[in-house]
């Protein structure tokens, strides 16, 4: 691995913007290009450093965003053979250091390489160890020696964490693995992390597990004084590790009550025979090699019932629930045919029959990944003799789509509620038909106990006052009006001259490098809180339109005038925030992309207008499981001087503006038609 970051010539035409053809021109013509440090005659490596000074000199390149010259370093660090998130590591170790440290930041900037290069590292060590405890250096496999690229890293970090503190930077980086690695799996967004939190209300001084724990996104949400993890890819486990010790106040004694282990929980458990107040989990999905026939005779399984080959999932739920102690509480995120698979059939019959599993309730698709599945939560209750209560709480809140606060108090005022009833012997809430119901456990014994929430609640009442089927009509009546306003503004396409020239193409990663525009990626974006002060978008807000749908306390970044937001899951959504916009001053919820041109050089109407074209996004976007993700940075858009894209971008901003009024009139229409239909089909009402 080489000790500075090295380029190929592609790599080198992307940094300044141009084809490879005129990386190959300045190397012929200009004798003080940067001479081959590396690679082979054919497709020679240079020196980043050089290379950069270069183009700088030269005038052919701006300075590069910060985090952009961070992930640099990291991907310099990383290993083609490793874990894809090992240089996060040494990023978080490093982080940590300087929170816990902050006399370290002048240490680096006055500090020579030559006595950095073991300084740091002990610094490195010494930190982890003190805060971590004496595995821990071990456990993240921390370098003994910081070559340059290791310096540089850490220098950087320094620069980063002055402007944003050393959490926020490693949220930054996380984010942006996330964004680089798609067909991983994507961690779950903060509100959704949250939610499984509050279900389990873990006391303040309470044990909290999570046995595939990801990046710590759901310890993290939750509060107790102790946490635990365990997870499959150990520079993940470190990463988690490290970002629940940045969650710690600097001056926090240590060791920290934090204990994140490498391992697959099924195969080798890291706390066989520990019970946690709560547990919490998004298990892996769809596992056929989960261990089923090393496991037979495992004492987690009750009764020696062996949950089938094809059922990891519910093997995971008796994972958690052997790790829940009596009287505790576990909660899991499931996918919705785990509720309703006949294979696992008999598994849930016995978690039914002794009382364990306590509530199922269905999600909204877009909830957490994949991103297009309506997942269900589990609740249950590790059993305590002498409990006798045998009732599911079964709740459907698929209806409350991208309204996160919504969907929040509605999950857990049910749950509260319910649980209550659980717990004092009081009366157990009234059904809400098409909602909610607190089902007997026998009623769920049948032949396939089918846990799935909407098989088994009343339905809701069909039907709508006249009054109502008035004001839907004159409703549509003003979105029909208003459409057809717009159509008359709608721009024309006259036919472009055959012999015109295709513009040359830049990337918006290209753009960003270059100055033209910034780009921020939200990741898991900023927690929800009810009742916070700053507006919260969510992706699914912006497709559809609707004002922010959530709150948090979280106020950086936040939306401004002339930003183009986009959707990681696709650029149709695309849109350029103009003032009087409900976007304005709203922090980013989870899965956004935040564009922010340089009006100067960059129209953001053209941009927004670009990103929604059918073709813009099906070259940049990759694939995982059922999903696509839109990989921004990788999007080309025509080159083209600023006053035609101002011009192109007033007619993308008419079109959006008809688009917008032509989908809100489809709703209303929508809204009519359905409503005609339930009191017709109801008896409600009679044609007229």
């Amino acid at each position: 691995m080489p000790d500075r970051p090295e380029v190929t010539a592609a790599e080198i035409a992307r940094l300044a913007g141009v084809g490879r053809a005129a990386v190959s021109n300045w190397r012929r013509r200009h004798p003080d290009f940067p001479k081959p440090a590396g690679g082979t005659e054919t497709s020679p490596t240079f020196r980043l450093d050089q290379v950069e000074q270069w183009l700088r000199d030269q005038g052919k390149l701006a300075e590069l965003p910060l985090l952009e010259r961070i992930w640099r370093q990291l991907e310099t660090l990383r290993d083609p053979a490793g874990p894809a998130a090992a240089p996060l590591v040494t990023a978080g170790a490093v982080l940590l250091l300087l929170h816990r440290d902050p006399a370290a930041r002048a240490d680096l900037d006055r500090e020579p390489d030559t006595r950095l290069a073991t300084a740091l590292p002990r610094a490195l060590r010494r930190t982890a160890t003190a805060a971590l405890g004496p595995d821990a250096p071990a456990t993240l496999d921390l370098p003994l020696i910081a070559g340059a690229t290791h310096l540089d890293l850490a220098r950087l970090l320094a620069e980063l964490t002055a402007d944003t503190g050393p959490e926020a930077a490693y949220g930054h980086l996380l984010a942006r693995h996330a964004e680089a690695n798609p067909r991983l799996q994507p961690p779950i967004p903060a509100d959704t992390a949250a939610l499984l939190a509050a279900l389990a209300a873990p006391p303040a001084d309470a044990a909290v597990l999570d046995p595939a724990c990801g990046t710590g996104g759901v310890l993290l949400a939750a509060p107790g004084t102790e946490r635990l993890g365990q997870e499959g890819d150990p520079a993940l486990a470190g990463v988690a590790l490290l970002r629940l010790a940045l969650a710690a106040p600097a001056d926090a004694p240590g060791p920290l009550p934090l204990d994140v282990r490498p391992g697959d929980a099924l195969r080798a458990d890291a706390f066989p025979g520990r019970a946690a107040d709560a547990v919490l989990c998004r298990p892996p999905y769809n596992e056929r090699d989960w261990g089923h026939d090393q496991l037979q005779y495992d004492a987690r399984w009750p009764g020696r019932l062996v949950p089938p080959r094809g059922e990891s999932e519910l093997a995971w739920v008796l994972h958690c629930l052997a790790h829940t102690r009596p009287g505790g509480t576990a909660v899991l995120l499931l996918p919705p045919t785990v509720a309703s698979r006949r294979a696992g059939r008999r598994v849930r019959a016995e978690l039914v029959r002794s009382g364990a599993l306590r509530a199922v309730a269905a999600l909204p698709a877009g909830a957490a990944p994949p991103y297009g599945v309506p997942l269900h939560v589990w609740v249950l209750r590790g059993p305590e003799p002498g409990d006798e209560f045998r009732h599911v709480l079964l709740l459907d809140a698929t209806e409350d789509g991208a309204d996160r606060a919504a969907l929040h108090d509605t999950v857990l005022t049910a749950w509260r509620a319910f649980d209550a009833a659980a717990r004092t012997g009081g009366p157990l809430p009234a059904d809400r038909p098409g909602r909610s119901r607190a089902v007997p456990a026998l009623d769920l014994l049948d032949d396939e106990t089918d846990l799935t929430p909407a098989r088994h609640l009343p339905a809701a009442p069909a039907g709508a006052a006249p009054d109502l089927l008035t004001g839907l009509r004159a409703r549509l009546a003003a979105e029909l009006a208003r459409l057809a306003d717009l159509d008359t503004a709608l721009p024309a396409a006259a036919p472009a001259a055959p012999d015109r020239p295709a513009p040359p193409q830049v990337s918006i990663g290209e753009l960003a490098r270059s100055g033209a525009l910034r780009v921020h990626s939200s990741g898991q974006g900023a927690p929800a809180r009810p009742g916070g002060r700053t507006p919260l978008l969510t992706d699914q807000d912006l497709q559809t339109g609707a004002p922010p749908s959530a709150a948090t306390d979280d106020d950086e970044p936040t939306v401004r005038q002339g930003d183009v937001l986009v959707p990681v899951l696709g650029g149709e959504g695309a849109r350029a925030v103009h003032p009087g916009s409900p976007y304005l001053g709203a922090a980013l919820g989870p899965r956004l992309h935040l564009l922010r041109p340089d009006p100067d050089l960059l129209d953001p109407d053209f941009l927004a207008g670009q990103l929604r074209a059918t073709g813009a996004g099906r070259r940049a976007s990759s694939y995982a499981s059922t999903t696509s993700r839109l990989d921004i940075r990788r999007v080309e858009l025509p080159r083209v001087p600023i006053e035609r894209q101002r011009a192109l971008g007033a007619a993308f901003r008419r079109i959006a503006a008809y688009e917008e009024a032509l989908a809100a009139a489809a709703a209303e229409a929508r809204t009519l038609t359905r409503a005609l239909t339930d009191t017709l089909a109801s008896g409600a009402g009679e044609p007229a």
